[in-house]
């Protein structure tokens, strides 16, 4: 498809005028000594100059500046179908300043977002790998103690597999944090509200952390006693993904023997 071509006539105007007042001065000054000169012949002399090198400058000029602007235009269409291939082609330089400072601007613009996301992508891949040790070292601990005589203990055994069950859980939750990412990516996320009990999704998120907490001697507790159901609306992998970040930050960070 042929390349539109916008056309600009502000400096052929200009330069055009400024050579015919030049050269008019010149030669009528030349002809007033050395020849006869009526009064109107400046007038005429000066619009065939004008004309005469409004076409020059116009047709010839602004056909060496169309090849070397169209190039530009060619080599950052290459580059990405950008805005300033949408329009005409231009030779007004102020104009083509313009849309190439645009277009450098949104590169750069570009590339930094893509730095920003590159690096949350290091740190994202960084905390998937320390969060699917948790519940991997809380099973395995888990299995260890039973097979080491544990597993004797009834009470202890159903204490310890329900609790390997939740490190399991925990794992499903890594895995739908992974897809809830995919999700963000391509704009399709949804919560999932439901009814459910606050106070034993905390107690939940405790024992899933109670091997965690007790190697720094952190201890994990409610502020007070909680003897009946507190029933919010939420959705509730949300609010447990919540919950366990607060709380891997908390034993990450806080104090031995904290609370």
């Amino acid at each position: 498809m042929q390349t539109k071509f916008k056309k600009s006539y502000k400096f052929a105007i200009r330069t055009a005028l400024y050579i015919t007042i030049y050269i008019t001065l010149l030669t009528s000054i030349y002809l007033y000594y050395f020849f006869e000169l009526k009064w109107y012949h400046p007038f005429i002399l000066a619009a065939i100059i004008y004309l005469f090198s409004f076409v020059i400058i116009q047709f010839r000029l602004e056909r060496f500046i169309y090849k070397r602007v169209k190039k530009i235009y060619d080599d950052l269409t290459l580059l990405e179908s950008a805005s300033l291939s949408k329009g005409a082609i231009t030779t007004d330089m102020r104009t083509l300043t313009q849309e190439i400072d645009k277009y450098a601007r949104d590169k750069k613009l570009q590339i930094e977002t893509l730095k920003v996301r590159e690096q949350y992508r290091k740190e994202f891949l960084g905390n998937v790998s320390h969060e699917l040790k948790t519940p991997l070292f809380t099973i395995q601990g888990y299995i260890l103690t039973l097979l080491d005589g544990a597993m004797e203990d009834v009470k202890l055994r159903k204490k310890y597999l329900i609790r390997a069950s939740k490190g399991i859980e925990r794992l499903g939750y890594i895995i739908k944090d992974l897809d809830m990412i995919t999700k963000l990516e391509v704009g399709d996320l949804s919560l999932n509200t439901e009814v459910f009990d606050i106070v034993e999704l905390v107690e939940s998120v405790f024992d899933m952390f109670e091997m965690k907490a007790s190697k720094k001697k952190i201890t994990l507790t409610f502020d007070m006693d909680y003897n009946n159901p507190v029933m919010v609306k939420a959705d509730k992998e949300r609010i447990q993904q919540v919950l366990a970040n607060l709380i891997v930050n908390s034993l990450k960070y806080g104090r031995e023997k904290g609370t």
